[in-house]
């Protein structure tokens, strides 16, 4: 793949919406109960932080099939997300509307990994 600039991921925009994404997560599972700090709240922060860092650490990375793999485990993680936010509406520990906020950004994500990895196939 080529020498890459270092900090070249802060242009791409699948980058920066799965950032705004974790500080959306960040938000809302601020108010989540204390008995949750290592359940689902702790939980929830890992996999949004893990599509940032996964998309970084692909971008990185000297191989196009890096790449592909690092982008498949960030999409992993927003499947997680998904879940995990779908038990935290069950619980009642989000209401729907930050449920349906983190949801359209999540899938907005969802689709910008989906079309990345599709223009490096």
């Amino acid at each position: 793949m080529g020498q890459k600039d270092e900090k070249g991921y802060h242009k791409l925009l699948v980058w920066q919406r799965a950032r705004e994404l974790v500080l959306i997560i960040y938000k809302y599972t601020e108010d989540f109960p204390k008995s949750e700090e290592f359940g689902l709240k702790g939980q929830l922060r890992r996999a949004a932080v893990s599509v940032v860092l996964n998309i970084v650490e692909g971008y990185r990375r000297s191989s196009t099939n890096d790449y592909l793999r690092f982008l498949n485990i960030a999409d992993g993680s927003l499947s997680e997300l998904e879940a995990g936010f779908e038990l935290a509406l069950d619980l009642k520990f989000i209401t729907e509307r930050k449920y349906l906020e983190v949801e359209n950004k999540r899938k907005e994500v969802g689709y910008l990994i989906f079309r990345l990895i599709r223009s490096l196939k």
